[in-house]
């Protein structure tokens, strides 16, 4: 069986899918519809460009009228959740491609079939050029979908709306003024689901990347509404916290880190083999009479292809420390291949970091 994620576009979905979609609509060649998906080129696509491929197949057994298409659309929908389908919902990501490719110009019905299809599968992507194209229009209805019923839609307003939403196209005035989405998140801080409620703390991530004070003043603003609010502000200050923001660390009571020794700091693998794991130890003590909150993270600054060397920041642990307490922290990171990071060969670092302030840093090479 394949691991490739593309796979889950195989050829038993498939089978499957069009018997279901000839039910919705008899006209539909479920023969033709399959040879014309596994064309010459299907090896090469990768998942995005599989999906879309999908999505432009189908639109030829569809009524072309995109008003006429959404009913059959929905009716397909409706039959794979009355038949247990058993597949998971990133399969028929199709399914909102179809809506941003073919239904932008109907703004009306694609608003009503987006609030259907998302309760289903997550449109998030499909409504950013609704966005872009309809403006505050589109925002308004975001503002709705914020106070709906079912969390699907409502994490979708969150969602959707990010200023810097990963894999999805930038929505430019949102990340230069994001003021029109906070009346949209102060709707769902205290949203009973936390699926939607991890969207709102991604959400407020992304702008304290672009807009610190903004997140910090809500941070102040929603201080003490509740565990999860609370537990909300955290997860939306992560960038700052790992930036060191001395006001979000403030906020936090993450301050006066030279109080906290560290003695023994050891890089146990001073050479890496790629593949292989940076291991490293050391002690922190309270040197104080009384007890302190840290925040242990690390950095490793990795060689680039140009030479420099560019950190990336890792938690460890956020705790209290006992007055005299001492804390061993052994702690290993690994160099293994990933398709995210490419690492190149030579001399790094690697820094400890007390409460946002680098206390050691130490170099080791990558081999």
């Amino acid at each position: 069986m394949s691991t490739l994620l593309k796979d889950i576009y195989s050829p038993v979905f498939y089978e499957k899918f069009s018997a279901i979609a000839s039910e919705a609509l008899p006209s539909f060649d479920r023969q033709k519809f399959i040879s014309l998906l596994f064309d010459e080129n299907w090896k090469k696509r990768e998942l995005k460009d599989r999906m879309k491929h999908t999505s432009a197949v189908l639109n030829q057994f569809l009524p072309k009228d995109f008003e006429k298409a959404v009913p059959v659309l929905e009716k397909i929908i409706t039959l794979i959740r009355q038949k247990d389908f058993k597949e998971t919902s990133l399969v028929f990501m199709f399914f909102p491609d179809y809506i941003e490719t073919y239904g932008i110009d109907h703004y009306e019905t694609s608003v009503k079939h987006i609030e259907f299809v998302t309760q289903f599968t997550s449109c998030e992507f499909a409504v950013r050029p609704f966005i872009l194209k309809y403006g505050e229009k589109m925002l308004q209805q975001m503002h709705h979908w914020s106070l709906h019923e079912n969390h699907h839609v409502r994490r979708l307003a969150s969602e959707g709306s990010r200023p810097r939403l990963p894999w999805a196209m930038a929505i430019p005035e949102l990340k230069k003024n994001p003021g029109p989405l906070l009346p949209l998140l102060e709707n769902l801080k205290n949203d009973p689901s936390e699926y939607v409620r991890r969207s709102v703390a991604n959400h407020l991530n992304d702008i304290s990347k672009d807009h610190p004070g903004v997140m910090l003043a809500i941070a102040e603003k929603w201080k003490g509404n509740g565990k999860e609010t609370d537990a909300i502000i955290k997860h939306g200050s992560r960038t700052l916290l790992k930036q060191g923001n001395p006001e979000i660390l403030h906020y936090y009571g993450l301050t006066d880190s030279l109080t906290i020794g560290i003695e023994g700091f050891k890089i146990l693998t001073p050479t890496v083999q790629i593949g292989d794991a940076l291991s490293f130890s050391f002690t922190l003590q309270n040197n104080e009479e009384i007890p302190k909150p840290v925040r242990i993270e690390y950095g490793i600054y990795y060689l680039r292809q140009n030479g420099q060397l560019s950190k990336k920041v890792f938690k460890i642990s956020e705790r209290q420390i006992r007055p005299g307490e001492q804390l061993k922290i052994e702690k290993k990171q690994s160099f293994k291949i990933i398709t995210t990071r490419k690492f190149y060969k030579g001399p790094q670092q690697l820094s400890i970091i007390i409460n946002g302030t680098e206390r050691g840093i130490m170099a080791f090479e990558l081999a």
